[in-house]
């Protein structure tokens, strides 16, 4: 398998369009992005403002997106997307050792990295715990779509410190007597 590279989005709209209009994105509220609603978002900055936005390419070919929000804050929150003609090639895994990687060697230090996906999602629950992310929480009814229905969700986190030490630091699920 060969690698991957990284691109900033670089203002290509006529890529991005294609990309979220191609594909059906199941496990995110809108599976089904309108080049209205995509464009829009665009010129609004949603890619930008306070965000990273990446393609992910393999041999020079744009198979993925992700985005890294919250840019300002010690604790970042990312969204990644696989081209459906190449899902379910480890190229997720290796998409987020890369992010990891990225995140925590930004100059100025990040605490946390952190991962919501809709509990059904079994894929990107598998991508993440390989990649050593903790399950911190499970969230009921949380998973809001556009169409109205609810989904429960999944809460994801890697630590800085876990990242630096290689290791997996359990959460102390039961320190409460009740």
């Amino acid at each position: 398998m060969s690698d991957l590279t990284f691109k900033n989005l670089n203002f290509e709209l006529d890529d991005l369009v294609s990309f979220m209009t191609s594909n059906h994105w199941i496990y995110h509220s809108n599976p089904h992005p309108s080049i209205d609603e995509i464009e829009s978002r665009f010129h609004k900055g949603w890619y930008s403002t306070n965000k990273e936005t990446f393609w992910i390419e393999k041999d020079s070919k744009k198979i993925g997106l992700l985005i890294v929000h919250d840019m300002d804050d010690t604790i970042l929150s990312f969204d990644i997307r696989i081209d459906a003609k190449v899902r379910g090639n480890g190229y997720a895994t290796i998409a987020m050792h890369w992010l990891i990687n990225y995140v925590f060697n930004l100059q100025d230090k990040k605490i946390r990295l952190e991962a919501y996906t809709r509990s059904d999602n079994l894929a990107m629950r598998k991508t993440l715990h390989k990649c050593g992310f903790v399950k911190e929480g499970y969230l009921r009814d949380a998973w809001e779509n556009d169409d109205g229905s609810v989904a429960d969700s999944i809460c994801y986190a890697l630590i800085r410190k876990d990242w630096e030490h290689k290791q997996v630091t359990p959460i102390k699920l039961n320190d409460l007597p009740y």
